[in-house]
């Protein structure tokens, strides 16, 4: 028997109100006073752990694979700069007993990309063989996805020079990226690019350079703008239902929250933009 390590690197500031999801507020082009966007942020947050920690428990309940490999996950969480960490380790002491332990690591650098290599590296200096990594605004991430990420990463820890994993989001970003320790890659130039170019064409632009395979996963949509929030209203609100014939992850902080500030349902002005129906509609 041989043990690979996995980790899921979950990027995050704490919960701290005009720090967080300032384009919902009012700060920026959003409608929500700082601290209802920080409180329902920390919804967020908790609720994608705990997917998190339901896909992980998933993956472990496996047991060893047919190769008798047995595959050991952690959840590692990656917050700047280092005074954060005793904040988030306090945010998740407070909230009561989670299913594993998590690891708050700090990331450092003067840019996003260099924070994101920063983390990566810690990460496979702990001893890790795959990292798959995502941020913490994403209420409707399938716990399904997850696993697929991870099964995807171990297939290609058989392919020599690794590989990268790589989701959508819904603004030509990245909701999820990662690769095997293997992998000849890093995060810079990806974001923030001054060409241009956006994060999802720039990582599948510097795997095609590199001549690395990239698996894809489905999109999941995370929430930075009002408009992103109205979209995770729907999801969240048709996965709690759903959950009642199948087996999915609810995120019920983040419902609640929702409920709590009054926007739980979200309705549309009509609007005359779409293709002619005089041909096909009859009286």
């Amino acid at each position: 028997m041989t043990t690979r390590r996995n980790a899921l690197l979950l990027f995050s500031k704490p919960p701290i109100a005009g720090l967080v999801k300032t384009r919902l507020t009012v700060l920026k082009d959003g409608v929500f006073q700082p601290d209802v966007a920080s409180g329902l942020y920390h919804c967020m947050l908790f609720d994608v752990a705990e997917i998190c920690c339901d896909a992980l428990a998933e993956l472990e309940a496996r047991g060893a694979t047919e190769e008798g490999v047995i595959d050991e996950y952690e959840l590692v969480i990656s917050t700047t700069p280092q005074k954060n960490v005793e904040v988030m380790q306090r945010i998740f002491d407070e909230s009561g007993t989670w299913p594993r332990d998590i690891r708050i690591i700090c990331d450092e650098g003067s840019s996003f990309d260099e924070h994101y290599n920063h983390a990566f590296e810690q990460t496979f200096d702990m001893g890790f063989d795959t990292i798959l990594s995502m941020g913490a605004d994403m209420p409707a991430l399938p716990r399904s996805v997850v696993v697929e990420g991870f099964d995807k990463l171990h297939a290609l820890c058989d392919t020599p020079g690794g590989g990268i994993v790589i989701s959508p989001d819904q603004e030509m970003g990245v909701s999820i990226i990662g690769w095997t320790k293997d992998t000849a890659m890093s995060h810079d130039g990806v974001f923030y690019n001054k060409d241009g170019k956006t994060v999802l064409p720039a990582y599948i632009d510097k795997a095609a350079e590199l001549g690395l395979p990239a698996l894809y996963l489905p999109a999941v949509v995370d929430v930075d703008t009002m408009g992103d929030l109205f979209h995770n209203i729907t999801l969240v609100q048709a996965i709690e239902y759903c959950a009642k014939f199948d087996d999915l992850s609810v995120p019920w902080r983040t419902a609640q929250a929702l409920r709590d500030i009054g926007y739980s349902e979200v309705r549309v002005p009509p609007n005359d933009l779409h293709d002619p129906r005089e041909e096909i509609d009859t009286a």
